[in-house]
This record gives C-alpha cells, structure tokens and sequence, in this order.
C-alpha cells in the first residue's frame, strides 16, 4: 500500500476530528440552555467520530509492516479520542453505569444511546460516501466488501472474548477513574491497543454495541441473531457483571464498618 494513501486516511480522519470539535464548540455555546437536545449533539457528534476514524482505521489493518503500524494507529487515535471528546461517553456499556446508579435517568440514558446508534449509521453512510470518491488507494473496492465478516471463530468462543474484553475494559475505566485524566487517557489507550492485539484477528476486539454496528452493518443484517449476541449482548453482559460486583461490595461495606476492631 503506498505510503500516500496512508497519509490522505492520516489527513481524513484529522479533519474529521477538527470537524466534530467545532461542532462541539459550537452545541454547548448555542444550545446550552436546552440540556437534551444538547446532551443528544454532543453524545452523537463525539460517537460519529470514533465511528468514522475507526471504519477508516480498519482499512489500514494491512499496512506493513504488520500489525506494528494498525496498532500504533489505534493507540495514536484512541489517545486523541479521549483528548478531544472528554464528557462523552461513546459507547452504550459505559451510559448503563450512571442509569443504573442513579446518575442520570433512564430518559437521558436512552437518549444518549440513540444519539450514540444514531451517530453509528451516519458515521458509516458517511465514510462510504467518502470511499466511493476512491480519494485515496485504501478505499479502492471499500464499498465491493460487504459483510467483513470479522468472526474468524465460533459463535461462542466469540461471545467469551467478546464478554471478557468487555469486563476487562470496563473495570479498568473504574480502576483508573482517581489517576490523572493526562495519564488515564494512556493506560486506555494502551489498554485498547493490547486488546485488539489480543483478540482483534479473531472478533475485531469491538465491545462498543454502536461501534460494532457501524463497522459491521451488512453483518448484522445477514446473521443479525449471531451477530446482535456476540457484539452487542456480550459487551451489555459484561458491564452488569461489574455493576453487580460493585453492588455487592457496597452492601458488605456497611457490615463491615460495625464489626469491632
């Protein structure tokens, strides 16, 4: 792959980013005063880029050398993902955390997950309008791929990898929820990184239901069952087991304060 159209994907996905941080900007100075409508922006613009950047990413997997510069690149973006988009969460595991504690309500949470699907189908309408441009050698025959079919396993060996990278990821956010948010958004992105390493030739390594739809939509409308189980059940899973532990430890809290020393 020539080394120009790495760089025209380099310049895509920087646009893109500058692009929804004017946006940004620009929702919580005309619309504060309407906190849904601007709650729903801001969420869909924030999950529009990850989508975005992340469709275009995927056409870079074969870059050599392999997969040294894939995961340089996921780490690079997943760094300025959290830089730039502090506030929003992107992914409907991490808006079932405030809903169940009492953080934000059901209505917002909801709303905030349809903006997240919302932002998914635009994200991906509009990376496939940019592809048939053909603006650069990674988006030649883009459009021809179909369902990338990213399940390179069973069905349940991929429900497993899928449901433990979502427990690992999400205790890890609630693990590193007090270190400084200027090395938080590393031990992410390093985090992200080792797993796509570990599992993204077998799953993709998603555990994002809005992303996971975004990057494979033909798939789900093929084998939406298979599909619908392993990338949006499994990582929804893998967040209730960890707010189950969590409320199980706040219970035994209480107890152990009265026992006597």
């Amino acid at each position: 792959m020539a080394v120009g159209g790495v760089g025209t994907s380099l310049l895509l996905m920087a646009g893109i980013m500058v692009t929804v941080g004017l946006c940004r900007r620009l929702t919580r100075r005309r619309l504060r005063a309407h906190q849904r409508l601007c709650t729903f922006l801001l969420e869909m613009f924030s999950t529009f880029q990850i989508c975005a950047c992340t469709n275009e990413l995927c056409l870079l997997g074969n870059v050599e050398p392999k997969p040294h510069t894939a995961l340089t690149l996921t780490y690079g973006f997943t760094v300025l993902h959290g830089l730039t988009l502090t506030g929003s969460t992107c992914n409907p595991c991490g808006t079932l955390q405030p809903m169940w504690g009492g953080g934000i309500s059901v209505k917002m949470g909801g709303l905030k997950i349809a903006a997240q699907f919302v932002a998914a189908v635009l994200a991906r309408g509009f990376m496939h309008f940019i592809w048939s441009l053909e603006m650069a050698e990674p988006h030649f025959g883009a459009l021809s791929q179909g369902c990338s079919n990213p399940m390179q396993t069973t069905e349940t060996q991929a429900f497993c990898i899928e449901l433990l990278f979502s427990v690992v990821f999400q205790l890890t956010i609630l693990r590193v929820e007090s270190v400084n948010p200027k090395y938080r958004v590393h031990l992410i992105a390093l985090l992200i990184t080792m797993l796509v390493y570990a599992g993204g030739n077998l799953t993709g390594a998603v555990f994002n239901p809005a992303l996971a739809f975004s990057l494979h939509a033909n798939c789900f409308y093929d084998k939406f069952l298979s599909y619908s189980l392993v990338y949006w059940i499994a990582p929804s899973l893998g967040k209730f087991l960890i707010l189950y532990q969590n409320i199980k430890k706040e219970k035994r809290l209480p107890e152990s304060e009265h026992q006597p020393d």
